[in-house]
């Protein structure tokens, strides 16, 4: 009898059944493309929007 679909754990990248050797992904391949989002800043984090003229009230700091 097969798995129901709301069991099985599905790879992120490309929605193939997961593999325990690479978990969470189903391959190497999805594991290193994830790597390269990464780096790439293909993700990013939510923070605090920074200025990039800097903030006149905080002190110059860079000096």
């Amino acid at each position: 009898m097969s798995q129901p679909s709301a069991l099985i754990r599905r790879c992120p990248i490309c929605r193939k059944p997961r593999v325990a050797e690479h978990a969470p992904f189903c391959s190497t391949r999805c594991r290193d493309r994830d790597l390269v989002n990464w780096l790439e800043e293909g993700y990013t984090l939510p923070g605090p929007v920074v200025d990039p003229e800097g903030d006149p009230e905080a002190g110059d700091f860079g000096n």
